[in-house]
């Protein structure tokens, strides 16, 4: 698992990159696609505004002389009077036709600028109010240009055409920006998506990474927790085959108290661990009575005293809780406070002091118990009270369990409807502060 767990979050987030890189490459190209067929759609509507406006009665009107006659010599100059567009159409009318070809080519509400300009001279001799502003802003705005030649059909058909019809939508991005908006919203959607499955899935990674590593410890511990009484055991057994041990009366009762004591010892690990099954599966009933934790501490304290005793330590109990009445399982309840003060030995350095102190907040009753100990990090600190983990002790290998004490201490508090907080210095020692709420005698 710790080989392969790498191997596989690197490929997961090359995929993640690629799928994201793939998908900034489909916007992209679908905005220069929808950019290019959005000025298709304009050129093609400027294209049909200038056919209309060229279709129009009154393309050419000939000109006579008032004697009804013209003369040969005056020739193709006078022989016929174009009007320009500008003169025969108003300013809202050449707009009117040209919304109308945008309306043909699906493009109702788009804004646009138009000039209608001559090719003998650079000017224009007609345009719409904001058509020079959007024309000089060449870097946003493309002109589409369309000379305006005589329909088919007219008395000038064939004829070069003399004006142009110049149309600018202006920002054309931005209105291929809207059109694609819930395309665009659909694939940040779907990153998002992606970068959440991601997520996901390299946190459940890392978190069956961390219950592989808790499985591993686990069997480890228990092997050396049931192998050394076993071992234990079986030299006793040895030794009680011995035929100088079977005529000494007192060295067959130590041998048989060794294999008794041994044997207490394996039933309550066994027990740890059921009891932390139970805990699982929320199947631990609470026998609840109004007791006094004073007397609850002091069964404790006196299960704990032959340890401290053989660490040449002290205990310093201060009971300054006036009200110490409780609804308690006096079996759950001595048993975790047991579990603090065995910590409290478990985990000691030179001149063992164990401090343990009560007191009334309201209507709280408060246990806090203190030692001087070797004392944690930050991060053991914070993950204390997990199921399984064991804080890493250095050089210090004689402490032994499985890692569930600390974990049925929060359980049981919290079955208590109380609470325990850790604090700890490293070197210094640790300190946890228990609260239970009280009821009235």
């Amino acid at each position: 698992m710790k080989k392969i767990f790498p191997v596989i979050t690197v490929l997961i987030f090359l995929s993640l990159l690629g799928i994201i890189f793939f998908q900034i490459l489909w916007i992209k190209g679908s905005l220069l696609s929808g950019e290019q067929k959005f000025r298709d759609h304009v050129a093609m509507a400027t294209y049909q505004a200038s056919v209309d406006l060229m279709s129009e009665k009154g393309n050419l009107i000939p000109l006579t002389k008032k004697g009804g006659f013209i003369f040969p010599s005056e020739g193709l100059q006078r022989d016929i009077f174009r009007p320009t567009i500008s003169q025969r159409y108003s300013k809202d009318e050449i707009r009117q036709i040209i919304r109308k070809a945008f309306e043909k080519q699906n493009l109702e509400n788009i804004p646009f600028e138009f000039a209608i300009g001559s090719t003998t001279l650079v000017v224009e001799e007609m345009q719409s109010d904001n058509f020079v502003k959007v024309y000089n802003d060449s870097a946003n705005n493309k002109p589409v240009v369309v000379p305006l030649e005589p329909s088919p059909g007219s008395l000038s058909e064939g004829l070069s055409a003399d004006e142009v019809l110049i149309l600018i939508v202006p920002h054309v991005k931005s209105f291929v920006w809207q059109s694609m908006t819930w395309f665009i919203v659909g694939a940040i959607v779907f990153t998002i998506i992606i970068i959440c499955a991601f997520f996901i899935t390299v946190r459940a990674l890392i978190k069956q990474k961390k219950l592989s590593e808790i499985k591993s410890d686990f069997i480890n511990n228990m092997t050396h927790e049931f192998k050394t009484p076993l071992a234990t055991i079986s030299l006793a057994v040895d030794a009680l085959k011995n035929e100088k041990v079977i005529n000494d009366r007192e060295k067959m009762n130590y041998f048989t108290g060794i294999i008794k004591e041994e044997n207490k010892r394996m039933n309550k690990q066994v027990e740890t661990i059921l009891q932390a099954a139970l805990l699982d599966k929320q199947e631990v009933q609470l026998n609840l009575k109004k007791l006094h934790a004073h007397e609850l501490i002091n069964s404790a304290l006196n299960n704990i005293n032959l340890q401290v005793e053989e660490k040449h330590g002290r205990l310093n109990v201060h009971f300054g809780a006036a009200n110490d009445l409780l609804m308690a399982d006096d079996v759950h309840f001595t048993n975790l406070v047991s579990n603090l003060l065995d910590n409290a030995v478990k985990y000691s350095g030179d001149n063992l002091l164990i401090k343990i102190s009560t007191q009334n907040t309201g209507n709280t009753f408060k246990i806090k118990i203190e030692d001087n100990g070797i004392g944690m990090n930050k991060e053991t600190l914070s993950r204390i009270f997990e199921k399984f983990y064991r804080a890493h002790t250095g050089n210090l290998h004689n402490v032994k369990g499985f890692g569930l004490g600390l974990s049925y201490v929060k359980t049981m508090v919290e079955a208590h409807k109380g609470t325990v907080k850790a604090e700890s210095v490293v070197g210094k020692g640790t300190s946890f502060l228990l609260s239970f709420p009280l009821i009235r005698a």
